[in-house]
């Protein structure tokens, strides 16, 4: 049995430690990834959350964290990142769609998954249960890549 794929359609994943260079690893990974599949268009939007979502990773959870490019055809791309911290943040904590609220000024971090929200043309969080962590994800790509960053 043979599998055929649509050209426009691949996934990567990579696996982090927790370490604070995991950030500058995942973002080099999307360069690489974006670039090489001709995705120039979202390549910032998509290095810039792509790196919250990893430093929120790093900054929560104790352990590991995980992150995957998913190439969804059409020139949408899924961006995931999973930790093992199984508390979803806000505003990943609502159903997407809903209008950024900003952190208070003298707020010293809490504007990361804000950016996420405000760029991405879809994003969510999920909660794995038993131990398992959460995932949170974006879109881009649906409404005129990324809002034509």
């Amino acid at each position: 049995m043979v599998t055929v794929a649509p050209p426009d359609t691949w996934v990567y994943a990579l696996r982090l430690p927790h370490d604070p260079r995991a950030a500058r690893v995942a973002r080099m990974t999307v360069r690489a990834a974006l670039n090489g599949h001709g995705m120039r268009e979202v390549l910032d939007v998509v290095e810039l959350l792509t790196s919250e979502l990893v430093t929120n990773a790093y900054q929560y959870a104790k352990g590991p964290a995980s992150l995957r490019l998913t190439a969804l055809g059409d020139r949408r791309l899924r961006v995931s990142v999973w930790d093992t911290n199984p508390f979803i943040p806000a505003p990943f904590d609502e159903p997407p769609g809903g209008r950024p609220r900003p952190a208070p000024v003298d707020a010293v971090n809490g504007r990361g998954l804000l950016l996420v929200q405000a760029w991405a043309d879809l994003w969510g969080g999920d909660a794995l249960g038993r131990g398992a962590g959460k995932l949170l994800w974006f879109e881009v790509g649906r409404s005129g890549a990324a809002h034509a960053a």
